[in-house]
């Protein structure tokens, strides 16, 4: 069983990442952040709450995360791709809300009610990530076991920049703070995330024959999430599940390949949330513990089986 403490924006990716969390067996989920990223934080924080009560783990710590990113620049929010709310056309029920949400300060409690034996996922913006290291300095997360990432892109082009993902252009000083001081990341950029293709017909089958139960939200989700990649992604069949990718290798040990790098990402300019890292035959030697886990190829066969899989299951009750 893993520990997991996941920094979400709870726009549909990041949803069906938090529903495939909440139904797998060998995942703990012990908290949520939830932040500013293609919603609104208030946004956010609902959808999480929505997600937590139709599993059944109201128990689950709610943290409100970051409103925008750490340069003090308003956020970018994206409806177009992930609706006006987050979960596409689904509109949350008028009692969601009404929860306890804890202050940011919750995030180290969480860290040090599990020493050594917890995991961080962060498939939001980086800032919540960035915020202990800020605030408690580099040994914040000194017993946190791994950080699994959704973000960057190598050898590839972005998705928001010609060389930029969303998630690191959207905060890139929180970001490079995260890979310069946070230890044992894991990361999942764009060049394996977008090939995580989900065909809408898996998304059929589980809600005619799975007990999920978010099987009513599912579909009108995917399908408005994967008719906005039709808009931007010419011929694409299938909507990508980029972070559900970074949740799943946790589990999965052998679906990502990954190489070690030092991984920077550029601050401003034109380059703003570029990430780099040093692919020459022969790259400069770096000291190890600064070397992060880059994900270069992923076995997405067994991606698409691990999700219909954990989608197709009844809830496995973690309390």
């Amino acid at each position: 069983m893993y520990n997991v403490l996941m920094f979400v924006d709870s726009g549909v990716d990041d949803s069906f990442a938090l529903m495939y969390a909440l139904m797998h067996p060998n995942l703990n989920i012990v908290g949520v952040v939830s932040g500013y990223g293609n919603i609104t934080k208030e946004e956010s924080i609902a959808n999480t709450a929505y997600l937590l009560s139709l599993a059944g783990r109201e128990d689950i710590p709610i943290i409100a995360g970051s409103s925008g990113p750490l340069s003090g620049e308003i956020a970018q929010y994206y409806p177009e791709i992930h609706g006006k709310g987050g979960l596409g056309p689904i509109q949350l029920p008028s009692h969601i809300g009404n929860c306890e949400v804890y202050t940011i300060h919750k995030i180290m409690d969480i860290v040090t009610d599990y020493p050594n034996d917890l995991i961080i996922v962060g498939v939001g913006r980086q800032t919540d990530v960035a915020l202990p290291l800020i605030i408690h300095g580099s040994n914040a997360y000194k017993n946190v076991n791994a950080f699994y990432i959704m973000g960057g892109a190598f050898l590839g082009p972005g998705n928001i920049t010609p060389e930029a993902e969303a998630n690191f252009y959207s905060d890139p000083i929180a970001a490079n703070h995260v890979l310069e001081k946070a230890k044992n990341i894991y990361l999942h950029p764009l060049n394996i995330t977008s090939r995580a293709l989900i065909p809408p017909e898996v998304i059929n089958l589980i809600v005619e024959k799975g007990k999920s139960p978010f099987n009513l939200l599912l579909k009108p989700a995917y399908d408005y999430y994967l008719n906005a990649y039709k808009k931007n992604v010419p011929g694409i069949k299938a909507a990508p599940m980029h972070d559900v990718m970074a949740v799943s290798a946790i589990v999965n040990p052998n679906l990502v390949t990954y190489v070690p790098r030092r991984v920077t990402v550029e601050q401003f300019g034109s380059a703003r949330g570029k990430s780099i890292a040093d692919f020459r035959p022969r790259p400069s030697e770096e000291p190890k513990e600064t070397l992060d886990w880059i994900g270069m190829d992923a076995d997405i066969p067994a991606f698409i089986e691990d999700f219909t899989l954990i989608f197709m299951r009844g809830l496995i009750n973690n309390k």
